[in-house]
Formats: C-alpha cells, structure tokens, sequence
C-alpha cells in the first residue's frame, strides 16, 4: 500500500505526531511559504500581491480579491480564497488543515484563522490536529476575531470583532464574544 503524502495526511485530518518521519516537511514548506511573503508584504501594486498569493496557495487567485499587506500564512496550499474577497491589513492564517473562504466574504484587520491545534495531554501536546475552517458565502468577520480549527461560518454570518469561535456559526446570524455565542439573527 502506498504511503500518502504528509500534506494529504493533514487534509484528511490524521494527528501528526512530533515523531512523525515527514514533519520536517510542514517546516521546510512554511520557510518556502515565508520568502513569497516577503515579498508579498512589500509588493505595493495589487496585481503583484494577487499574483504572489496564487503562488502561495498554488492556485489561481481572482483579481477580484483584495489582501492589504501584511498578511501572514503559514503554509498556503491549504487555503482556497472565492471571488470578491476582501482581507483587511495584519491577518494570520494557519491553513495545514484547510481553508476555504467563499465568494464575498470581508475579513477585517487582524483577524487570525487558526487550522491546527494541539492534543490536550501534555505528553502528546506537540502533535498538530487539523481540522478545516470553511467562511461560507458573504460573511463578515471583524476586527481581531479570531476562528479555531474546524469551525464553519454560516452564510450572511457576522463575528463580531473580538470573538472567539470554537463552534459552528449558523447562516444569518451575528455572534460575539468568548467563547462566542449568537447574539441576534440578521433577519429578525
């Protein structure tokens, strides 16, 4: 049977373990990641920061898409970005377990988008579990917010600035603080 590859293991889910053979490979790829955003985060024309980004995420990013600089990810090739994206200045994104963000969604200042954590054991806490964030069609997510591994962000949702996500958000309703929890449907 053959092996699959480290970054497959992680798309699926599997837990890597600090031990695993492969795991100086998230390394070397994230110092890969690291030179394009350099030069990402000094690019001052638009086209160059979108074309940098499809670089790091290797797959084409729409020009619809709008990234204010600087703008941190760990790994890249995990992460899908839709049409019409907005992501504001200072944002972090951990994407060794999956990204998606879906057309039109506005993601504010220092938001961080976390993909990975760890076990909470202590003998096993340098192990990475992913797990993937999905941001789905036109939501917004404010200012420092900050999305753990695993959560998806319902449609027309709103995070409120500050909040801490654990769980899953609902289409059409706005959520706050920490953890986060509903505060108000849009619609009502």
């Amino acid at each position: 049977m053959k092996k699959t590859d480290l970054f497959e293991r992680l798309q699926n889910g599997e837990t890597i373990s600090v031990n695993d053979s492969e795991a100086y490979k998230m390394r070397d790829a994230s110092f890969a990641t690291k030179k394009l955003l350099v030069q990402l985060n000094n690019a001052i024309n638009p086209a160059e920061v979108t074309d940098l980004l499809s670089q790091i995420t290797g797959s084409r990013i729409d020009e619809s898409v709008m990234v204010f600089t600087p703008f941190y990810i760990n790994y890249g090739k995990h992460t899908k970005i839709g049409k019409n994206v907005f992501i504001n200045f200072d944002c972090v994104f951990l994407d060794l377990g999956g990204i998606t963000i879906d057309d039109h969604v506005l993601i504010a200042p220092k938001v961080s988008l976390l993909s990975e954590g760890h076990p909470i054991s202590p003998e096993y806490r340098h192990s990475l579990i992913p797990k993937p964030i999905h941001i789905k069609k036109n939501a917004w997510i404010g200012a420092s917010a900050t999305i753990l591994q695993g959560v998806t962000i319902g449609e027309n949702a709103i995070v409120a600035a500050g909040a801490v996500v654990s769980e899953d958000v609902p289409d059409n309703v706005i959520v706050g603080g920490i953890p986060a929890k509903i505060i108000k449907d849009i619609y009502n």
